[in-house]
Parts: structure tokens; C-alpha cells; sequence
């Protein structure tokens, strides 16, 4: 019987807890009407994915180097922080100036933005 408690940690528990940050993520986005909580789901799928490539990228796979994707995972992983960063800033002063004018942060009442 395999029992990945027992195992030593491998690429395969690195991979759970991605696939488990990355549908939590995809949870909270759907559920959440505060647009806070949306951007911390957004973060946690990007973190997920993130968590994908790093495991993906590592000496796991050593004994098939045929595999490996060498330092692609880390460097994808980089990119990916970059651009939640730059997201997080711009989603922020939205959020921020929606909230100036309509006193509240609630996702359903944003259907009254004009250009």
C-alpha cells in the first residue's frame, strides 16, 4: 500500500500541496464578494503554480535527468512573482479607488463603473 505520510518527501508532496493551494485559491476566488479576499485567491493560485514549477525544476527527478527542466522552473517561478507583484499594485489603487467612492469593497456593487 502506498502511503505518502510514511515516504520520505518528494516531488509527489510537492505537488499535492501546489494542486491543494492552487484549487483553495480557485475557491476563494469564486466565494469571496470582498475584493481583498479575490486578490488573495489570485495569489494563492499564482503561489500554487509557483510551488509546480520550483518541484518540477528540482533534483527530484534526478533519476531520469532526461526530465528535468534545470533552472527553467526557477526562473518561470521569478517571472510569475514579478507579475503578481505589479497585479497586487494596480488591483490595490482599483480596489482603493473604488472604495473612495462607494464606501465598501463588495465585488456585486461594481457594476456601476463608467469610463
Amino acid at each position: 500500500m502506498f502511503d505518502l505520510l510514511s515516504q520520505p518527501v518528494g516531488l509527489t508532496h510537492y505537488l499535492i500541496v501546489g494542486a491543494v493551494m492552487f484549487v483553495a485559491g480557485a475557491v476563494c476566488m469564486a466565494t469571496k464578494r470582498n475584493a481583498l479576499g479575490v486578490l488573495m485567491g489570485i495569489e494563492l493560485v499564482l503561489n500554487g503554480a509557483n510551488l509546480n514549477f520550483v518541484a518540477f525544476g528540482s533534483n527530484f527527478l534526478e533519476r531520469n535527468p532526461a526530465y528535468q527542466l534545470g533552472l527553467d522552473g526557477q526562473i518561470i517561478s521569478l517571472f510569475v512573482i514579478v507579475l503578481a507583484a505589479a497585479e497586487a499594485a494596480v488591483a490595490l489603487a482599483i480596489v482603493l479607488n473604488f472604495y473612495n467612492n462607494h464606501s465598501t469593497v463588495d465585488v456585486d456593487r461594481a457594476d456601476e463603473l463608467k469610463g
